[in-house]
């Protein structure tokens, strides 16, 4: 089986190399170089916790090739079970943290409810004025940098084509299955695997399909290093979006920072994303009402990218339902980094055997079409 991948983000890399693995001889083509969109604007962060319950089963076999990365792809992606812990400072918020704890349970996530005192003996230095938090163990954080260039490289050990700063510029059904006119020449294949992130719905527009998708960027941030003292990642529960900020720390010592400000709309073409100095501010203080330290460290960088936010904050995975062979994994919402390695295992297993062990019928692309408004 030729399968064609457009996109060579996480989804596109990780999907490549669990296509070669299942023995499809796999080609994918990306516009810049692998990893250097959403992948790269990812803040990293690998967590169960706030999902929609409907993406826990496929979050729940990410989180298991996660684990298994550095021995599936000969090197470490710096994936590390830290745990992964929301701080709460609001009634608000804690009655949304035990109504999802209690909801998330059957689809087996466990949250533990963290007292005042527990949170301070446990993670001193961590939200003084938060009233609770939940914590889960088993969640951590991974490189951004190094995941999808890990995934590309094993992927082409396994016989995979890896095509980069290829322009595509036509798109074809053919009787045989797609042609693809590029600026790095035409490729062929009997599947076409549409992973093109904030692209994504452009692609699918082409074979009938709408997608409410818009293309918006993140503002990141990260310090000068400091003593690695602060373990989980940590972020907060709350209804208030300026509240809504989240960090960690990586064991060089450096915080990353995101959340808190809204994100800005990103023209696809050419779709590149700048971060606004003058937003770092309103920010930081966000940041440090989870970590007061913060306030007297040193910002070294910031930065944006280009994600894909579909209306309903759910991705687009499973099969084109105008076009036999065309399978769509895009639109993740700002939210995929977590879910990118089963993504990738759970679209091998769908197209190489027609069926996926883990449900993505809320996923589907024509579910825009059922429940229009």
């Amino acid at each position: 089986m030729d399968v064609i991948v457009l996109g060579g983000g996480l989804m596109g890399t990780a999907s490549s190399y669990f296509l070669a693995r299942r023995g499809a001889r796999v080609t994918l083509i990306e516009r810049n170089r692998v990893g250097s969109g959403a992948t790269v604007a990812s803040f990293g962060n690998i967590r169960r916790s706030g999902r929609h319950l409907s993406q826990l089963p496929l979050a729940h076999r990410s989180l298991r090739l996660w684990g298994e990365a550095e021995k599936l792809l000969g090197r470490d992606v710096e994936f590390r079970a830290t745990g992964h812990i929301r701080l709460i400072f609001d009634e608000g918020g804690l009655a949304d943290m035990r109504a999802y704890a209690e909801t998330a349970r059957p689809w087996g996530l466990e949250l533990e409810e963290l007292s005042p005192r527990q949170i301070h003996a446990r993670f001193p230095g961590l939200g003084p004025d938060a009233i609770a938090a939940s914590f889960s163990p088993q969640d951590g954080s991974g490189n951004p940098r190094l995941i999808a260039p890990a995934f590309a490289e094993a992927a082409r050990k396994l016989g995979a084509t890896i095509v980069e700063d290829a322009r595509i510029e036509k798109i074809q059904r053919t009787d045989s299955g797609f042609r693809i006119a590029s600026s790095k020449g035409a490729f062929a294949g009997a599947c076409l695997l549409n992973t093109a992130g904030a692209w994504g719905a452009r692609i699918a527009a082409q074979f009938g399909e709408a997608v409410p998708l818009d293309a918006r960027g993140p503002q990141m941030g990260v310090t000068e290093p400091l003593p690695y003292r602060i373990l989980p990642v940590v972020g907060i529960w709350t209804r208030d979006r300026e509240h809504g900020a989240y960090l960690r720390q990586v064991e060089r010592g450096n915080i990353v920072f995101g959340g808190a400000a809204e994100r800005v709309s990103v023209d696809l073409d050419p779709g590149h994303a700048a971060a606004d100095p003058m937003r770092l501010p309103a920010q930081l203080r966000a940041v440090a009402r989870l970590l007061p330290a913060i306030a007297k460290v040193a910002v070294i960088r910031t930065w944006s990218g280009c994600e894909g936010y579909v209306r309903d904050m759910l991705p687009v995975m499973g099969r084109s339902m105008t076009t036999p062979g065309l399978f769509h994994a895009f639109g993740f919402s700002g939210h995929g980094f977590q879910l990118g390695p089963g993504v990738g295992e759970a679209m091998a297993e769908l197209i190489t055997t027609g069926r996926c062990e883990t449900p993505l019928d809320d996923f589907s692309v024509d579910r825009f079409n059922r429940h229009p408004d």
